[in-house]
């Protein structure tokens, strides 16, 4: 059985990078790889330029200073205080206890942990726990931070301080953070990218905004699908549209397309009233997406300019009925 089938990614430093799949996508397997706890039977992990699958002994244990990794479940130690915990990779790497010291104070700051230093485990919340173990997984100032499911366990107002907080990582000291996760609304979120998973392969691949717009696969579809603020077409009947004259048209918005004042501007222009059907918007760490339905009466010319002018804006549009 494979685990991992022809998986071929190319994560650029500092990104922020989703791999999402259900159960059983072999998601687990691709970051184990990452961090060398797992060897290829083919092909070569390299990160920064080392081929980690091939390091043995030092080697490997020098790369995995620089690879981090967050956990869905903490993986704290519960006989030691946030301190203890912070503290513990920078020394068993070796690290001065000056520095140490300096560090720990630098990234209880940094998570928002001040004045929890002597807390143990037991007495932090949820996104508490997950904020120590982010703090301890930047000790020794990695190159890639890997996420592995490390928001599953929080409630949705914690997850979003949490992925608040990796982004600001992300952004301030630009480090490459790759995201294993089910849940869509974690993409779209703050990931730069996205590889879909199924069956050990990946299916889908590509900039977040792209995927989210124009998803290929079933499986990517039923994952954006998945996010309560956007719904796709599913909330929108074209049916419904059967009894109106004239023309239904669907526009898809990107990034800054989305702020035109589209209606109001095409109403000036051609003279002609049109009507808002149905709308949906959502955002992305890219900027915003979505679509939109109008209906107006126009001939054919007219028709053909509206979608000139729109194509000439940025924005993707269809008929998706014209009388």
């Amino acid at each position: 059985m494979v685990a991992v089938d022809s998986v071929d990614l190319t994560i650029e430093q500092g990104q922020i990078y989703g791999i999402i799949g259900y159960s059983g996508a072999g998601k687990s397997t691709l970051i184990r790889l990452l961090n060398g706890l797992e060897k290829p039977s083919t092909g070569s992990v390299t990160i920064n330029g080392q081929d980690i699958s091939s390091a043995k002994g030092e080697a490997l244990r020098q790369a995995r200073l620089k690879i981090s990794m967050v956990f869905q479940h903490f993986n704290l130690l519960w006989s030691r205080t946030v301190w203890e915990n912070i503290a513990f990779s920078m020394q068993i790497a070796g690290a001065p206890k000056a520095k140490i010291r300096a560090r720990v104070a630098e990234l209880i700051e940094l998570v928002g942990l001040t004045g929890r230093e002597d807390a143990y485990p037991s007495q932090l919340s949820g996104g508490q726990k997950q904020r120590v173990g982010i703090a301890r997984a930047l000790a020794n100032s990695p190159d890639v931070l890997l996420c592995d499911e490390a928001t599953s366990a929080l409630d949705p107002q914690t997850t979003d301080q949490i992925l608040d907080l990796l982004l600001d990582i992300n952004r301030r000291f630009k480090l490459t953070i790759v995201l294993i996760t089910h849940e869509m609304h974690v993409v779209r979120k703050i990931c730069d990218r996205v590889a879909v998973m199924e069956n050990g392969r990946v299916v889908e691949e590509g900039d977040v905004l792209e995927v989210f717009t124009r998803p290929q696969q079933p499986i990517t579809r039923q994952f954006v699908r998945q996010v309560s603020q956007y719904k796709e077409e599913e909330s929108f009947n074209p049916e419904l549209t059967s009894d109106l004259d004239g023309a239904v048209i669907k526009l898809t918005f990107t990034g800054v397309s989305t702020h035109q004042p589209v209606v109001g501007e095409l109403t000036l222009r051609y003279g002609l009233p049109f009507n808002i059907l149905h709308g949906k918007m959502a955002q992305t760490a890219h900027g915003i997406f979505g679509h939109l339905w109008l209906h107006v009466i126009a001939n054919q010319d007219q028709l053909n300019n509206i979608l000139a002018d729109l194509q000439q804006s940025g924005i993707e549009c269809e008929v998706i009925k014209h009388d």
